[in-house]
């Protein structure tokens, strides 16, 4: 029945001879590997007015601010772009940041870099599937769902992952769709508000600054009145602030040169082509709805509706236009996360190789997506969206360290490939990297500094414990490699083979079992069987002679009726009669069918596997016998 349950919503196993098939062509990769980024542009301008326009300062000065703001963002996104882009090329394995760190800057760098980047795809999961859930519920009609947030969230993260394990092309080409209507629908808003806002359809636009209580509800409107239209002051540490909370929307722009492995032939030129479109859409997004902000003057507030769902009502009305953005906008807020599910899997199993994660990480499930890496991404990140209550903004501070962190090692690596590669026109790289470094290093130092106290710490502490936790599976690694690592001159040492058969009542399975015994030729043979009184030793002994068996049977007394701990002592005295002596341990098993039969017996022979398993020197084997309906 799981079976059934699997294939109906995993689908059937894909053979590996079709990995091939299952390449990503430009316009579904740019669905699959930029709605984290892209989907930045519906609360990036939101997040920066939360911080500029609130506090002491204004809505006037803040939306005098944002423009420049958002332009600075935009220099850096061209920046980070043109990095990334030559990381496509001198990397086509994939891995990114990582990648570049571990082949430039060592192992410690790969480290940071790392986990860095696997905490940023967990946050971006649950910041994307929070932001999404809002834009559902700032819908008037749906505001009653705002109670529901958190089961919503983990609603959409179980579809998400399910979608997801049915392998990469398809979960792409399910959430294609919803990625381009989110574009055209926000040209749409942009365009005409724009239009509307200079007067060239003949139909001025008014602000939502002016007219409050007409965008919001009751509830936002008073708490909107806190709001300073006008007055106030806003300094530098501000400002600063501000523009660290716009530089979420730099979020995802490293995806695309984590999965080129995943692109048609040849990969590197399409990932490229595909990071130029990503980078394009996502700042020509972004200014356009800054700017639009700055003509309509919508309030942010930290809960209620967004600062897109009053631009949207604004400038559409509340006629079909509007809801099919904010449809598009929920969905590809909380499809922001499938950018995680395609980059944090993939990650894994590159880290997973070099050593520093579990084994299990590196491993393809049937539909040849890395399943534990989605799994364990779905858990994680369904926890987050727990603990936070499902806000978002709770979340953000948390969000841009590690992107940053990663940002600048991806930078300073490259700059080190540049030089001892030398490839054409690596003078051109070596300044742009070199300004990407410097901009991205002082954008975290500022995120770092600005959103310490509000969340950022918790980020700093949990990439430390990730490292910490690479370091350890590493040394694991290293010790068990040390210790299987086979020298020029080692000969296996000559070993006395001790098999002991555990025996109880002389049923067909236990005859089936010291019959294997015998066909191993050992050095010593024994049938050993506990007894916890004279009467049940006196039973045994005399099947043993009316069955005519010629192996030794020995006794061991529990008059406590334990079964494990006086086998093992027994062994224990067996293992000091010999030296090199490996003891085989066999025992006889009959095994009944269905369920309800295993349930029906005790389970001693697994428990006592289990102690044996961990003891030195000691081989464990099972004789079945089975029982037919």
């Amino acid at each position: 029945m799981l079976k059934t349950v699997k294939r109906m919503f995993v689908g059937k196993p894909i053979a590996s001879a079709d990995l091939e098939h299952q390449r990503l062509t430009k316009t579904i990769a740019l669905a699959v590997f930029s709605s984290d980024a892209i989907s930045s542009t519906a609360y990036a301008t939101q997040e920066i007015l939360l911080v500029i326009a609130f506090g002491g300062s204004s809505l006037a000065l803040g939306l005098n601010k944002l423009i420049p703001l958002s332009i600075v963002v935009l220099f850096l996104l061209a920046i980070v772009v043109s990095s990334y882009r030559q990381t496509i090329f001198a990397y086509p394995s994939g891995g990114g940041s990582y990648v570049v760190s571990r082949e430039n800057l060592g192992n410690k760098a790969a480290m940071l870099a790392g986990a860095s980047l696997l905490v940023d795809y967990i946050l971006t999961v649950a910041v994307s599937v929070c932001a999404g859930v809002r834009a559902v519920t700032s819908i008037p009609q749906l505001q009653n769902l705002a109670d529901h947030r958190v089961l919503l969230g983990l609603a959409a993260i179980t579809v998400i992952t399910l979608a997801n394990l049915r392998g990469v092309k398809e979960s792409g080409r399910i959430f294609a769709v919803p990625t381009y209507v989110y574009i055209v629908s926000l040209l749409v808003l942009i365009g005409y508000g724009l239009a509307r806002s200079y007067d060239l359809f003949g139909a001025h636009i008014s602000t939502i600054s002016e007219h409050r209580e007409k965008f919001l509800s009751h509830a936002d409107f008073e708490a909107s009145k806190e709001v300073a239209l006008l007055g106030g002051t806003l300094g530098l540490s501000r400002l600063l602030k501000g523009f660290a909370s716009g530089a979420v929307a730099l979020t995802g722009v490293e995806a695309i040169s984590n999965g080129v492995p995943a692109f048609e032939k040849p990969e590197p030129r399409n990932a490229s082509a595909t990071m130029i479109w990503m980078g394009t859409i996502l700042g020509g997004l972004f200014l356009g709805v800054s700017v639009l902000a700055h003509h309509v003057k919508p309030v942010a507030l930290e809960t209620g509706e967004s600062v897109f769902s009053q631009m949207g009502r604004l400038v559409l009305g509340q006629g079909p236009m509007y809801y099919i953005l904010q449809a598009s906008t929920a969905l590809i807020l909380i499809l922001a996360a499938n950018t995680a599910y395609a980059d944090f899997p993939r990650l894994s199993s590159i880290i997973a190789h070099d050593g520093y994660l579990p084994r299990q990480f590196a491993n393809r499930g049937d539909r040849l997506v890395f399943s534990n890496g989605v799994l364990v991404l779905a858990v994680v990140s369904a926890v987050l969206v727990v603990v936070f209550g499902g806000d978002e903004s709770k979340l953000i501070p948390l969000y841009a360290v590690g992107v940053f962190t990663s940002f600048t090692l991806s930078q300073t690596g490259m700059v080190r490939h540049h030089l001892k590669e030398r490839e054409p026109a690596w003078q051109r790289g070596i300044v742009i990297n070199v300004t990407g470094a410097i901009a991205t290093l002082v954008v975290l130092l500022i995120v770092a500094i600005t959103k310490f106290a509000s969340g950022a710490w918790v980020s700093i502490l949990v990439v430390g414990i990730v490292i910490v936790f690479f370091a350890l599976i590493h040394k694991h690694y290293a010790t068990v490699s040390a210790g299987l690592n086979v020298d020029v001159d080692y000969k296996p040492r000559r070993m006395n083979h001790t098999v002991v058969v555990l025996v109880g009542t002389l049923h067909r399975g236990a005859l089936e079992g010291l019959a294997y015994a015998k066909s191993l030729h050992p050095n010593y043979l024994a049938a050993v069987t506990v007894v916890s009184d004279e009467e049940e030793q006196h039973a045994v002994e005399q099947a043993w002679h009316e069955k005519g068996i010629d192996i030794p049977l020995e006794i061991v007394h529990s008059p406590y009726r334990e079964l494990s701990r006086p086998i093992l002592q027994f062994i224990d005295e067996l293992d000091a009669r010999w030296d090199n002596d490996i003891i085989t341990v066999v025992i006889p098993e009959f095994v009944v069918p269905g369920l309800f039969g295993k349930l029906l017996h005790n389970q001693s022979a697994f428990l006592l596997k289990g102690r044996l398993l961990f003891r030195k020197g000691t081989v464990v084997t099972s004789v079945p016998y089975h029982l037919e309906n």
